[in-house]
């Protein structure tokens, strides 16, 4: 018999074959919907990786509310992906609602800057410790800008990254160690995108200062706390090392919050005391309206601010290559003012890292009582499996501890009962709105799981 993190193997695959048949009879107009899409867009969907992102087809939505989606076939779900934390703040919370009616009725967009820009600024440099801030569509072009910034500032073309991150779809995030070689990730990217891309693994400290000893790296870009291999916690003094090491090199630090944020009101560079040169968000600050944003010392604000010269009458543009007709509209300064000013309150991270310090504490007991090596991974408001029981410290043991063909059954057993499981390797999150009932709810549909796996 085939044994694996305490489970027979081929009991997953019965039971998963079973739950996927339940899927599918169960969801029949997604189904339609979903074959009519195919003639109109790529595998019937409007971004074409939406079929790979759960393990089974994908369902379409009707309507959210609070902590819940509504899909077309009249499934309720208690959701813990949370569109992958953009949506932390729950769906449809009425102050968002009405400054975004409003807006609209007033108009979106000018191309012109409204005073809730200047509010959203103010209150982002509250948060962090950085009180400069521009504004794009996502997080991935905030990235972007943020690395130019850092590229103009230090002079240097190089960017440092840990293996096993995820900051966005742009060239130079695309890049992978393919069996100690770096390469891109995906098709359509050009091989030279390795050219100026150095990768470590996280909290290899040692290999951080090989890498920047040359001393031609331009910014080191990380989250603080990976999120993107399950979670992986830095170790005691990592977060400390990396600055000064940055600092001696003249690299810039380069933090990613845009799934962190949902950790505190100013993220984890709030509650780990931290001191980036730049941050980075995006996601949840909108509220579900397409947003990101970068923050950064006055002394790399000043790349942006100073006068570049004359361009001498060429093509030559003498400034830093940022923004975009729609960056930093009125719909999503709107938005953002209302998420940041009425939901995405200390009162709500408090409330939601105890959730999730709940949820993570439902896991380790369930498991502990199945007997079953399954750890949880923590991360305030976030949680996660560890099913072979090693809390990672980076990506190769976080891969080595993960269970694909587990997690597929496991997310199609929850969906089938309700609760919408996050992507693969995300994790559970609980929203502003969740409640203890629903901590409850997941935690019983677990239990049943567990039961049925071991039985």
């Amino acid at each position: 018999m085939a044994v694996v993190q305490g489970i027979d193997r081929r009991r997953i695959e019965r039971l998963t074959e079973r739950e996927l048949g339940r899927f599918l009879d169960e969801r029949p107009r997604s189904a339609q919907l979903l074959a009519r899409g195919s003639h109109s867009m790529p595998r019937g969907v409007p971004m074409s990786w939406m079929t790979q992102l759960f393990g089974h087809p994908p369902i379409f939505i009707e309507r959210g509310e609070g902590a819940y989606v509504t899909d077309v076939d009249g499934h309720r779900y208690f959701d813990t992906n949370i569109a992958d934390t953009s949506m932390f703040c729950g769906y449809s919370p009425e102050p968002v609602v009405r400054a975004v009616s409003e807006r609209i009725a007033d108009g979106a967009q000018f191309l012109m800057p409204t005073e809730d820009a200047i509010w959203v600024a103010e209150e982002l440099g509250r948060r962090w410790p950085v009180p400069k801030w521009q504004f794009t569509l996502s997080a991935t072009i905030a990235n972007t800008e943020a690395i130019r910034v850092a590229r103009h500032v230090t002079g240097r073309a190089k960017l440092l990254m840990f293996a096993g991150k995820y900051h966005g779809h742009a060239d130079e995030m695309l890049v992978i160690d393919c069996a100690g070689r770096l390469g891109p990730e995906y098709y359509g990217l050009p091989p030279s995108v390795t050219e100026h891309v150095v990768l470590v693994g996280f909290n290899d400290i040692e290999a951080v200062e090989r890498a920047l000893a040359p001393g031609d790296v331009a910014c080191l870009l990380t989250e603080p706390a990976l999120t993107n291999v399950g979670v992986i916690v830095p170790d005691p003094g990592f977060h400390a090392e990396l600055r000064r090491l940055t600092r001696e090199v003249g690299t810039l630090l380069l933090l990613d919050e845009t799934h962190t944020l949902i950790c505190g009101a100013g993220g984890l560079v709030e509650r780990w005391s931290l001191e980036p040169d730049i941050v980075t968000l995006g996601k949840s600050i909108g509220a579900g309206v397409a947003i990101g944003a970068y923050g950064m010392t006055a002394p790399v604000a000043a790349a942006l601010e100073d006068d570049m010269g004359d361009d001498g009458g060429g093509d030559f543009v003498p400034e830093v290559a940022t923004g975009g007709t729609l960056f930093g509209n009125a719909l999503q300064m709107a938005a953002s003012r209302a998420a940041l000013g009425e939901v995405l309150t200390p009162e709500a991270y408090a409330r939601t890292s105890a959730l999730g310090e709940r949820l993570a504490d439902g896991i380790d007991r369930l498991a502990v009582e199945a007997a079953l090596p399954w750890r949880a991974h923590r991360l305030f408001a976030r949680s996660g499996y560890a099913f072979d029981g090693t809390l990672a410290r980076n990506a190769t043991e976080a891969r080595r501890s993960h269970d694909t063909e587990l997690y597929r059954l496991l997310r199609l057993f929850m969906v089938n009962r309700g609760v919408w499981e996050a992507m693969e390797w995300a994790g559970p999150a609980v929203s502003a709105p969740a409640s203890g009932e629903d901590i409850d709810r997941y935690l019983g549909v677990l239990a049943d799981l567990i039961e049925e796996l071991t039985a």
